[in-house]
């Protein structure tokens, strides 16, 4: 028996082993360096980040959507679609689709301009779910990003 709910505190070390799996299918692995702490910080602490959806099956975490609020200026607030991920064990069985339906009212109740995400080019998988809604699929954009060695080491 599946439900959906809200992420809580408690539920962030399993999020991070679920992110460590995602991690590993995205075949970058030593990418995560996140603390279990900072994460817990960045979505629970004085000023949390990131919110998330939770799906449970038998009270185990086996799927997750976790967002934030970003800012265009061409289009306005937006919801980013940071990860959204469903254990191995449960892809096909619909979980992934409770998780981006909740995204997207979540995106309608908060009066956003839409939502915006990334997807690999190489995930035909999720390429594939994305496309049964209708998304846009963009190219052309890069990804650019500093490091926070790169930071210190600019200083």
């Amino acid at each position: 028996m599946t439900k959906i709910r809200t992420a809580k505190k408690e539920d962030c070390p399993r999020l991070m082993e679920l992110i460590n799996e995602l991690a590993l299918f995205e075949k970058l692995p030593e990418e995560v360096t996140v603390t279990l702490e900072e994460f817990e910080d960045a979505g629970f602490g004085k000023n949390p980040v990131w919110k998330a959806f939770v799906v449970e099956d038998n009270h185990i975490i086996v799927g997750f959507a976790l967002y934030y609020v970003r800012y265009s200026t061409w289009k306005g607030c937006r919801l980013y679609l940071e990860d959204l991920l469903v254990t191995e064990s449960y892809r096909g069985k619909g979980v992934g689709k409770l998780l981006f339906d909740q995204v997207i009212k979540e995106t309608m109740d908060m009066g956003f301009s839409g939502m915006v995400w990334q997807v690999l080019d190489w995930n035909e998988p999720a390429i594939k779910f994305y496309n049964k809604y209708g998304a846009n699929i963009e190219s052309g954009w890069l990804n650019a990003a500093l490091s926070k060695e790169q930071l210190l080491n600019y200083l």
